[in-house]
């Protein structure tokens, strides 16, 4: 039985002059970790309106007539304000039967769904909210540190590297207990601020730690280290957003368990193309 939506009978419901807003969590970064519902409300929106960090192998999922909207935010650099994307989708959704309003990771974990779903709720426009796999859990993943163990982490703890107001005033006592992970987000331009706040708040400077760039895709590097290390290991490397930082005795299983070498993966992809023409 199918339970799609049917969204001819939505455009119906509201006159043709109006539909719903589907907020959707484009996971991580590789398009197969998009989930089943998310793949399919691509491919039969109308228009989607997409971040900075849904990659072009996600939006190719998308079926050709939708219309795309570019409105990602990067580090001193947005497209459009908050607020002017809020009445952007208020306006699509009294344009178009489906609305894709498409996040990178989950729209609910440092992705201001909250925020636009409360403008939507405040114009009358009817909603729905798909979750993705949020960057930690698969960039984690990808990364071979599971973000809890018996052993190592009893709590896993999400935080944002920067705040609202542009600063990064953390609760460090509470990061820095032990038998915890921490990830976190957007924390690669202040990481030497936030490796030396946690050592000054009681984590021992050979705590481990790492970055993954490009989490999940075929360019994902890891640095793992210490606190005491990682910012000058991170900039050796010439890591560049995106990034994730994941602090915790669970970085030490990354030499067991890391099973994603995306290098030596596409190395192996090109041989046989290699082979034929040699």
């Amino acid at each position: 039985m199918n339970s799609f939506v049917d969204f001819a009978a939505i455009a119906t419901a509201f006159g043709g002059g109006g539909g719903t807003v589907y907020l959707v969590g484009a996971g991580p970064g590789d398009p197969d970790l998009l989930t089943v519902r998310a793949a399919r409300l691509l491919r039969e929106a109308d228009v989607i309106v997409h971040d900075h960090l849904v990659g072009p192998d996600v939006l190719a999922v998308a079926g050709a007539r939708a219309r795309r909207i570019y409105v990602g935010k990067e580090r001193s650099r947005h497209t459009l304000q908050q607020g002017d994307i809020n009445a952007l989708l208020v306006q699509l959704a009294r344009e178009h039967a489906c609305v894709v309003r498409l996040k990178g990771g989950d729209p609910f974990v440092f992705g201001r769904g909250g925020e636009e779903l409360q403008a939507l709720a405040a114009a009358g426009v009817p909603f729905e909210v798909v979750p993705g796999i949020t960057a930690a859990c698969g960039v984690a993943a990808y990364a071979g540190i599971p973000l809890t163990h018996r052993d190592y982490a009893h709590a896993c703890t999400f935080v944002a590297g920067h705040l609202k107001d542009g600063s990064c005033d953390l609760d460090w006592a509470a990061l820095a207990r032990a038998n915890q992970t921490v990830v976190i987000y957007m924390g690669l331009a202040g990481l030497a601020h936030i490796c030396a706040a946690l050592m000054a708040h009681g984590l021992p400077p050979d705590h481990p730690a790492a970055v993954v760039e490009q989490g999940t895709l075929l360019d994902q590097r890891v640095v793992a280290a210490t606190l005491a290390t990682l910012p000058a290991q991170v900039d050796a490397a010439g890591l560049q957003s995106p990034c994730l930082t994941i602090v915790g005795e669970v970085v030490r299983l990354r030499g067991q368990l890391a099973w994603f070498e995306p290098r030596a993966l596409a190395s192996a992809m090109a041989c046989p193309a290699a082979a034929e023409g040699s």
